[in-house]
Parts: C-alpha cells; sequence; structure tokens
C-alpha cells in the first residue's frame, strides 16, 4: 500500500519511535512526544556525508573518518550482502555522548529482564529514552525490589522503516571509534535491515553481532596494518572484559537456581560474586594501563546489566556456526535466518540450541 505524503511521515516516525524502543503501550503522552522530538531532532541534525566532507569548518579528523564509512559502507553491500539504500550516508552530531539511554530492569535473584511490550517491536527486555535524565527519572521509579541499570547505546535502527526519509545516519556518538569498531557497529546495524525478529531482542541482537563479527573480520583483512593493530587493542580488552562477564554472569545463573539455599544466601553470595567480580576487573584495568572504558558498566553491575549484555552474545557463536553450515554464502545464510525469525519463539531456541548446545537456554529478551 501506498501512503499519501504526510500519512508517510506519521507512520514512519511512528515506527521509528517504537522500533528504537522509545514506545510503549503503557506510555503516556510525554513518553510518546519524547520519543518523537528526539527522533525528529536526531534527523534533522544529519546531513549527506559529502556535504561534510566538502565543508571547510569541517575537522580534517572527521573529514577522514566519513569519508571511511563510505568506503565501509559500500563494503557491506558488495562483500556482506548488506542493504543498498539511505543509511549511513548522512551525518549527525547530537552534541552528547550516547543517541539513547535505555533502562533495564531484572530481580533481586534472578538475570530475566523486565519486559515492556511495544505495538511494533512486541516485548522487550528495555525501555528508552533519548534524555538520559528522564530515563534515570524513570528507572527511580521501579523500585527497590528491582535491580535497575541506565545505560547508553551510541545507536539504534530503524529497522529500514525510515530510509525513505533519509535512512539511519552516522552519528557523534560512534563516529570516534577505531575503524574496526566503526565497521562492526554499521554493519550490526545493517543486519537489523535484514532479519527482525518480533519481542525476541536476544535472537536479534545476537544475529546481529554475529554479522558484525565477521564482516569485521573481513574488513580488517583487506584495511592496513595500523588499522589493524589498533583494533586488536580494543578487541583484547572487550574479549577480557567479555569473559569475565561471562564467568560472572554464569555463576550468578547457578548461585540462584540453587534449590538448597534460602533468599538471604543468595543475597549474601550475590554481593560476594559482585565483589570479586569488581575486583577482577580492578586488576584487568590495572593490566590495561588504566583504561577506563568499563569503569560506568562495573560501577552499575547488578542483575539487570548482565542480563542485558546476555542479549547481545547468548546465540552467537550459534549464528556462527549456521554461516559455516551456509558454506559462508551470505544470501543463504540470511534466508535460513529468515527462517529461524518465522518460527515460534520454542522452536526457534530449539534449532539454536542444537547448533551450539554448550549456550544456557534463556527466556527471550
Amino acid at each position: 500500500m501506498t501512503l499519501s505524503a504526510p500519512r508517510r511521515v506519521l507512520a514512519g516516525l511512528f515506527a521509528a519511535c517504537l522500533l528504537s524502543g522509545c514506545a510503549a503501550t503503557d506510555a503516556g503522552p510525554g513518553y510518546y512526544w519524547q520519543s518523537v522530538t528526539g527522533h525528529l531532532k536526531l534527523m534533522h541534525a544529519a546531513r549527506p556525508v559529502q556535504d561534510w566532507i566538502d565543508d571547510p569548518a569541517t575537522p580534517a579528523p572527521l573529514q577522514q573518518k566519513l569519508a571511511l564509512t563510505q568506503r565501509i559502507r559500500d563494503f557491506a553491500v558488495t562483500e556482506l550482502g548488506l542493504p543498498d539504500n539511505a543509511s549511513y550516508r548522512r551525518y549527525a552530531d547530537l552534541h552528547r555522548k550516547a543517541a539513547v539511554y535505555n533502562v533495564v530492569a531484572a530481580p533481586a535473584l534472578s538475570l530475566e529482564l523486565q519486559r515492556w511490550c511495544f505495538p511494533v517491536t512486541g516485548c522487550v527486555g528495555y525501555r528508552g529514552y533519548f534524555d538520559e535524565t528522564e530515563a534515570r527519572a524513570f528507572a527511580g521509579t521501579l523500585g527497590n525490589d528491582l535491580d535497575v541499570a541506565v545505560y547508553p547505546v551510541p545507536a539504534y535502527s530503524t529497522l529500514g522503516w525510515m530510509n525513505w526519509a533519509g535512512g539511519d545516519p552516522l552519528l557523534n556518538t560512534f563516529i570516534g571509534y577505531p575503524e574496526g569498531e566503526l565497521a562492526r557497529l554499521i554493519f550490526h546495524e545493517l543486519a537489523h535491515q535484514v532479519v527482525y525478529a518480533n519481542g525476541d531482542t536476544t535472537f536479534n541482537e545476537s544475529f546481529a553481532t554475529a554479522v558484525e563479527r565477521i564482516g569485521g573480520t573481513r574488513w580488517l583483512a583487506q584495511s592496513d596494518e595500523a588499522a589493524r593493530r589498533a583494533y586488536e587493542t580494543f578487541d583484547e580488552r572487550r574479549q577480557a572484559f567479555r569473559a569475565l562477564t561471562r564467568e560472572t554472569r554464569a555463576q550468578l545463573q547457578t548461585l540462584y537456581a540453587d534449590p538448597s539455599l534460602d533468599e538471604a544466601s543468595k543475597r549474601a553470595r550475590k554481593t560476594e560474586i559482585l565483589q570479586g567480580f569488581r575486583q577482577r576487573y580492578a586488576s584487568l584495568r590495572q593490566s590495561w594501563g588504566g583504561y577506563a572504558g568499563y569503569d560506568l558498566w562495573v560501577a552499575q553491575a547488578n542483575n539487570a546489566s548482565f542480563g542485558a549484555q546476555a542479549a547481545y552474545d547468548l546465540w552467537v557463536t550459534a549464528f556462527e556456526r549456521l554461516f559455516e553450515r551456509e558454506d559462508r554464502s551470505f544470501p543463504r545464510f540470511y534466508d535460513a535466518v529468515r527462517r529461524l525469525a518465522s518460527l515460534p519463539v520454542a522452536e526457534r531456541q530449539a534449532a539454536l540450541q542444537a547448533l551450539d548446545p554448550a549456550a544456557p537456554l534463556l527466556s527471550p529478551s
């Protein structure tokens, strides 16, 4: 069905809010307003990349990074089979450190995230705000019986719904990333435009993470040595931190599932596990020469933040194995993922579990 221009604008804005996790069915007018105006401001700030490059007021390092993104964007199409559309052909400086701020919450003795239900995306384990103050204000209303975290999100996807209006733009919130990480982020966000399973954040984020990892490896293989070295330093820290958080998450899951312990004992042991996590992180940080990139995450680490992180890596190995099974063909891989997305949740999880039996089976979030 073809919409008239005004109706396309309204439909596109509404979809953008829903797809970025910025409008819930229990939200009032103020929440919808911050969603619409926040996305409008973001879109309004965006200009074609070439305009920024040609502008003599644009700093040379930014000009170079923007030119790099367009090579990455072309690579995404020609080498990874990702969509060839308007997304990431424009750039916006939001004059803040994140595109949106997500609120997540979980019970005191569980890693299962509280879910909010949205008209388009289904029920997901986060609620997003364009303004950090509003996000923290909402987090403060969730009660003392929940572990709550607020974390910055450098980019979000409108799943291609806004390509007619210029697409998802590049942002200052991630343009400064090392070359390899910048490529991975663009590949990740474009992957969301290929396949999206309604209401299953873990499936969606794990798939996009698999695409970014496969694509990032291919990009760096044809890049220069300096880019590879810079990325290796970045990635070594990330992998060490993720290994630490995975181990801690597994400890917490084992604790919460132990029927021999009462609630008081579990709470005491939880405190010990989190203290141990922070001590081990302090040692890692020291070995990194004081690199502080994960300090904020660690400072507020709780069930909610550990539960949210699980969505980004739970099924990554399964998707990577699926890619291998499809002879490393991106079209075949994407078709296979679409078939998984069309399955009922239980069947989808069973298929992924068969690909990676070592992955713990969690409820979708």
